[in-house]
């Protein structure tokens, strides 16, 4: 399985917030700041129509802008990607 990508800002508190709740899951990550890369943003933009981060993306599964407690919400409506990244929201 290839790491679920993370679009970031640095500096972005709502983004610091996901990186630490995704360490703490043990969730292997491919970072990237879109701020350091024009291809990363764009790349955010096609895939979810959108500049704001956090950006999660694995395979189908795009969920943008979040909070912990949306992303937990958002996840469950992927369930392949929930199976893939072990995270146990129970």
């Amino acid at each position: 399985m290839h790491k679920p990508i993370l679009y970031i800002k640095a500096g972005c508190p709502w983004c610091l917030d996901a990186m630490e709740y995704f360490k703490k899951e043990n969730v292997a990550l491919d970072i990237r700041d879109v701020r350091q890369s024009e291809s990363d943003m764009n790349t955010m933009k096609k895939l979810s129509g959108q500049s704001l981060t956090p950006t999660f993306v694995l395979d189908n599964c795009v969920i943008a802008d979040f909070s912990i407690d949306e992303f937990k919400t958002a996840i469950r409506e992927h369930p392949n990607a929930l199976k893939a990244i072990g995270i146990n929201l129970n």
